[in-house]
């Protein structure tokens, strides 16, 4: 597959007035897949006098929130193995994969995926278990290096920040060194008190040596879902209090070496506990940003129970993983629902997926580990005979990610602003919506919506129906009828 390029007519729409002409759609029947249209020459006029539809969209884009940092995936050892296999052996479709993933440029039919996590060794999709010292009793990390890491690892990720320079890069150990547990292994345990401080420094070290190679870390966690021992691959517990002390020595450390805008974020667990990430900001609020969550338990409004406890804290969603075999449609549903919509009106910033890449079976993992049992678990794109096809995780993270990226290259991202749907059929749709703003004041911000219409059965059979809607912005309406699936649709507005 092979990504375009697009002649947007938007780009001038600004001197026609308020008119949508640019819209991705992606249905339930797969008839559309993120694919592109381009209204003109008949573009939809925001003007008075619309009758209201089925469903009013209405928008308030004066009550701004918050600047989103973007979507994603996560750049596990697998993922990059897979990845660089494929450039090896069929460098075009590996190249093509990226410019779909990671392009940001306007008028580009690409994601334009901006947040990538990172693991600091490994995970339970690596080859083996690995920190980036495991010289036991090294105190003074004297041994510290990344020459375990597989190097196709540092080949794609340079690869991916060539198409996307601005990529945000989030970074997180599975597991502290083995010889720093009880355990006395990377797979599960706990990490003793008297390595606190030299865990922090390890994580210092880290964050520097991506900066050795190139790359600025943009945001650091202390652990992978902190609750979580398990005794078949990389991962380790590590209560609320001690992170917090092991935050406000690392945030010292970040400061002291010239690392101040590297955030801190806290917890990075599932939706069903608050009282951790509390914890952690009451205990050490102005070491951490904020903390980010996962979706393998509880619901997406733990995210605002926990705004509202901090409002000054950041809100980040870092990780779900698809199933292998489940339903296309109701996983379309799922994720936009709880994650593209779900997750940025519950004050998230970034939402990013669990794998970028796996094959057809849920592999590579690591050798024994019990992690994604089952089916397995899927990759946001399926990399099998040296050629790719992206699930259904892409698509609903691409209709998002096209919301909010700049305009303007080096420009403003998206800020969410207020929405709300009315009208008898207000059940049928799920809606955000954001604006971006411009390098030149002068110049019209960009406004766009993502809408879900899940409306798909009558009385519990199957009967998908378009959804007649209008769309109230600034004391005037456009109409639109949205076919099931998802939309996303944009124009330019005066400031």
């Amino acid at each position: 597959m092979r990504y375009t390029f697009i002649f947007l007519a938007s780009t001038f729409s600004c001197a026609y007035g308020q008119q949508i002409y640019d819209v991705f759609t992606t249905t339930w029947d797969r008839a559309s897949l993120f694919t592109y249209k381009n209204l003109s020459p008949s573009p939809i006029n925001f003007q008075s006098g619309v009758a209201a539809g089925d469903a009013v969209i209405n928008l308030t884009p004066d009550t701004v929130y918050q600047t989103m940092d973007g979507f994603g995936a996560t750049l596990t050892d697998s993922s990059a193995q897979l990845m660089y296999n494929m450039k090896t052996a069929a460098s075009q479709n590996y190249w093509d994969l990226l410019g779909y993933l990671f392009d940001i440029g306007d008028g580009k039919q690409s994601a334009g995926f901006s947040s990538l996590r990172i693991p600091i060794g490994a995970s339970d999709f690596s080859p083996s278990a690995y920190s980036w010292d495991d010289t036991s009793g090294d105190t003074s990390l004297s041994q510290f290096n990344t020459n375990s890491v597989p190097s196709y690892v540092w080949t794609v990720l340079a690869d991916i920040k060539g198409i996307q320079p601005s990529i945000k890069l989030y970074v997180l150990p599975w597991s502290p060194p083995g010889w720093m547990k009880d355990s006395g292994t990377m797979k599960g345990g706990s990490l003793q008190s008297q390595y606190f401080t030299t865990y922090a420094n390890y994580l210092l070290k880290a964050v520097q040596a991506f900066g050795s190679k190139g790359y600025s870390v943009y945001a650091l966690s202390l652990q992978n879902e902190p609750l979580n021992s398990n005794p078949t691959y990389p991962s380790a517990t590590l209560t609320s209090a001690n992170a917090a002390t092991i935050g406000q020595t690392l945030r010292g450390l970040l400061n002291s070496n010239g690392l101040s805008s590297v955030k801190l974020i806290g917890y990075e667990h599932n939706w069903d506990n608050t009282a951790y990430p509390m914890d952690v900001m009451g205990k050490a609020g102005s070491s951490f940003a904020g903390a980010s969550f996962h979706c393998y338990a509880g619901s997406v409004g733990a995210q605002t129970t926990f705004h509202n406890a901090f409002p000054n804290a950041e809100v980040h969603f870092t990780e779900c993983s698809g199933t292998i075999g489940s339903d296309w449609w109701s996983d379309i549903k799922w994720d936009m629902d709880n994650l593209v919509v779900g997750a940025p009106q519950n004050w998230a910033r970034t939402v990013m997926t669990w794998a970028l890449a796996l094959d057809g079976s849920g592999n590579p993992k690591l050798p024994g580990t019990n992690s994604c049992s089952g089916s397995g678990c899927r990759g946001v794109v399926t990399i099998a005979n040296n050629a790719w096809s992206v699930n259904q995780e892409f698509y609903a993270l691409a209709q998002g990610s096209r919301a909010i990226l700049p305009k303007d290259a080096g420009g403003p991202w998206g800020q969410r602003i207020a929405s709300s749907v009315s009208g008898n059929l207000s059940w049928a749709l799920r809606v955000n919506a954001f604006v971006t703003k411009r390098t030149a004041s002068s110049d019209w911000p960009r406004y766009s919506i993502v809408v879900l219409n899940w409306n798909d059965n009558t009385n519990g059979s199957w009967n998908p129906q378009p959804v007649k809607a209008t769309i109230n912005f600034k004391g005037v309406t456009a109409a639109y009828t949205f076919p099931v699936g998802v939309t996303t649709l944009w124009w330019y507005g005066a400031p």
